[in-house]
C-alpha cells in the first residue's frame, strides 16, 4: 500500500505520452500568453480591486499587488521549469506526480479541480451582475428572480426591506417578486447559466476556436485597461493617497466577519483576498499538450502573462484609489462607479463592455484549463478514462469531460451565491503554489543532471521563498477557508480509495515489475 501511495511517475512515461497525445498543438507563443492573460484579467480588476482597498489596505492596495505579485513571480519560476522539461497537460498534478507520489498527486489534482471549478462559477456569477448594470444603461431591467441565485435574490430583498431602501432596489430590476412552486421561492442566475454553456460549446468545437475567441476578448480588455489607466491618471488628486497606509484597525464586514484593516497587516491580508486576481497564469501549464513548442514557449507564456497582468494591477490599483478616497469606494463595479461619480459615463459604457469581455474570456480559460487537469488524471486511471480522457473523433477535445464540466460549473453559477464559490478558489491555489514550489527543488535534487531548457534561477532562494509567501498569504484567510478545503480534500481521499487507487495505471506497472 505504502509503494503505491508514493510511487512518482517516471519522466519517462510522460515523454512517451506526449509522442502519443491526439492533442492538437495549435497554440504559439502568444496564443499561450494570451491564455494567461485572458484567465488573469478579469474578476481582479473590475470586482477585487473595491473591496481590497475599502476593507483591507487602502491606497495602499498597490503594495498588496505587489506584495501577491511577489508570491505568484515565485511560484511561476518554479512553474516556468517544471514546464520546461515536463509540458503535458496537468499542470501541478503532473509535476506532484513525478516528485512526491501519486497521493500528492491526486490531492493537488483535486485541488486543481475545486480551483478552477468554482473560479469558473464565480466569474461567470460577477459577469451577470455586470451584465445587469450593462443593460441599465440602456434602461433594459430584467426581474430578480432571473439574474441572481434564490439565496442572493432573498438576501437582497430581506436586507433591502430592513433598510427601507426597496425602492432602489426596485430600481434595477423590473420585478421583485419571487415566483413560488409548493411554498419554495424560486431565482435561477440564468445570463451565468446560458453564459457557461456557450463557451462549453466553443470548448467542445476545438482549442483553436477557443483560443481565437479568447485573443478577441484579450485584446478588448488590454485596450480598456490602458484606457482607464490613461484616462483616470489626468483625474487622480494626490490627497486621496493620504494616508497611504491607513492606521491599523478592525473592519467588520457586512456579513458580520471581521478582517485586519489597514496598517501593514491589512496590506498583507489584501494579498490574500486580492489573490483571486491573479489566479489564471498557470492555467498556461495545463496547455503544454497543446503548444508548438512547448518547452520554450510555455515559460515565455507564464512569466511573460503575470508581469504583464501585475504592472497593470499596480498601475489600475494607484488610479482608483487616486480619484476617489477609498473610503467611498462602490465595492460592486468599483472602477465604473469611480468614473461614473466624475461624470464620465462614455466611460462607465467602455467599461461595462471591457468587463464583460474580460470576465468570458477567464471563465472560458478556467474551463479549459479544468478540463485538462480532468484529462490528465483520467489517462493515469485515477477518474474514469471513457468520460474524462476519451476525445472527440473530429474536433479532438475531451468533449465529454467539457459537457459534465459545464453542467456542473453553470448549475453551481445559477443556484450559489458568489461569495460562497469565490471564497473556496484562494486557498486552494495558494495550496498548488505551495507544494510546486516544493516540487520543484525535490526534482532538482533528485534529477540534477535532467536537461532543463529553462531553470529557476537560484532556486534555493526562490522554491523556499515561494512557500514563505503563498504560505503566509494562506494563514490569513479566515477559517471558514480552511474547513471548506478541508472537507473538499475529504471527499478527494474518500474517490481516491474507493476508485482511484484501485484503477491506477501506476499501480498496474508496480504490480508487474514485481510480480
Amino acid at each position: 500500500m505504502k509503494s503505491q501511495l508514493w510511487q512518482r511517475k517516471p519522466v519517462q512515461h510522460f515523454e512517451t505520452e506526449m509522442k502519443e497525445s491526439k492533442l492538437s498543438r495549435v497554440l504559439t507563443k502568444f496564443g499561450l500568453t494570451s491564455l494567461g492573460v485572458g484567465a488573469i484579467i478579469g474578476a481582479g480588476i473590475f470586482v477585487m480591486t473595491g473591496v481590497g482597498a475599502k476593507e483591507y489596505a487602502g491606497p495602499a492596495l498597490a503594495i498588496s499587488f505587489v506584495v501577491a505579485g511577489i508570491g505568484c513571480t515565485f511560484a511561476a519560476l518554479c512553474y516556468a521549469e517544471f514546464a520546461s522539461f515536463l509540458p503535458v497537460e496537468g499542470s501541478a498534478y503532473a509535476y506532484a506526480y513525478a516528485t512526491i507520489g501519486e497521493l500528492f498527486a491526486w490531492i493537488i489534482g483535486w485541488d486543481l479541480i475545486l480551483e478552477y471549478g468554482m473560479a469558473a462559477s464565480a466569474v461567470a456569477v460577477g459577469w451577470s451582475g455586470y451584465l445587469n448594470k450593462f443593460l441599465h444603461l440602456f434602461n433594459v431591467r430584467l426581474p430578480i428572480w432571473l439574474m441572481n441565485d434564490p439565496f442572493t435574490a432573498r438576501e437582497m430583498i430581506a436586507d433591502a426591506t430592513h433598510k427601507g431602501t426597496l425602492p432602489t432596489l426596485a430600481a434595477q430590476y423590473s420585478d421583485l417578486a419571487l415566483p413560488s412552486v409548493m411554498g419554495f421561492h424560486l431565482a435561477w442566475n440564468v445570463p451565468a447559466f446560458l453564459l457557461v454553456w456557450i463557451l462549453t460549446a466553443i470548448l467542445v468545437r476545438g482549442i483553436k476556436q477557443a483560443a481565437n475567441t479568447n485573443n478577441l476578448l484579450v485584446i478588448i480588455k488590454v485596450s480598456v485597461v490602458l484606457f482607464i489607466i490613461i484616462l483616470g491618471a489626468q483625474y487622480i488628486n494626490p490627497a486621496n493617497w493620504s494616508p497611504f497606509i491607513p492606521a491599523r484597525g478592525v473592519f467588520t464586514d457586512a456579513l458580520g466577519n471581521s478582517h485586519h484593516a489597514y496598517g501593514w497587516l491589512g496590506i498583507v491580508a489584501g494579498a490574500a483576498y486580492i489573490f483571486f486576481a491573479y489566479i489564471g497564469f498557470d492555467t498556461v501549464s495545463t496547455h503544454a499538450g497543446e503548444a508548438k513548442n512547448p518547452q520554450k514557449d510555455v515559460p515565455f507564456g507564464i512569466i511573460t502573462s503575470l508581469i504583464v497582468c501585475t504592472i497593470l494591477y499596480i498601475l489600475v490599483a494607484l488610479v482608483l484609489t487616486g480619484i476617489i478616497n477609498y473610503k467611498d469606494i462602490d465595492i460592486t463595479a468599483p472602477i465604473a462607479a469611480a468614473f461614473g461619480a466624475l461624470g464620465l459615463n462614455y466611460a462607465v459604457f467602455i467599461i461595462s463592455v471591457a468587463a464583460l469581455a474580460g470576465l468570458t474570456s477567464v471563465t472560458i480559460v478556467m474551463l479549459l484549463g479544468q478540463s485538462r487537469i480532468f484529462y490528465a488524471i483520467s489517462k493515469d486511471g485515477l477518474l474514469p478514462k471513457k468520460t474524462f480522457g476519451e476525445l472527440h473523433p473530429v474536433f479532438h477535445t475531451p468533449w465529454k469531460s467539457n459537457l459534465l464540466i459545464g453542467a456542473i460549473v453553470s448549475f453551481v453559477a445559477a443556484f450559489t451565491p458568489i461569495d460562497s464559490i469565490s471564497k473556496m478558489v484562494n486557498i486552494g491555489t495558494l495550496l498548488a503554489f505551495v507544494i510546486v514550489c516544493i516540487a520543484v527543488w525535490v526534482m532538482r535534487k533528485k534529477e540534477p543532471t535532467r536537461h532543463r531548457p529553462f531553470k529557476t534561477p537560484a532556486i534555493w532562494f526562490v522554491a523556499p521563498m515561494g512557500v514563505v509567501f503563498n504560505l503566509g498569504m494562506m494563514l490569513t484567510l479566515e477559517w471558514q477557508n480552511w474547513a471548506r478545503l478541508l472537507v473538499w480534500l475529504l471527499i478527494g481521499l474518500a474517490i481516491y480509495f474507493l476508485y482511484g487507487k484501485k484503477h491506477s495505471v501506476m499501480a498496474g506497472l508496480l504490480k508487474k515489475d514485481t510480480a
